[in-house]
């Protein structure tokens, strides 16, 4: 996994983890769906990158 794969991983899961917080304290059920939704697929990219790496060496 590039460094700049990992960055914009990490990147898009805090901003998930953002929008999640956020809708919870506002109580917007969408806003807190769309986060948790952000989240993974964050971590889905970051396995698939793994996976990757994995295979090259």
């Amino acid at each position: 996994m590039g460094l700049d794969d990992k960055i914009s991983n990490a990147a898009e899961k805090a901003a998930g983890k953002v929008k999640e917080t956020t809708g919870r304290a506002s109580d917007d059920e969408s806003l807190e769906a769309e986060g948790r939704a952000d989240q993974s697929k964050a971590d889905i990219k970051g396995a698939g990158e793994k996976v990757k790496d994995a295979f090259k060496h």
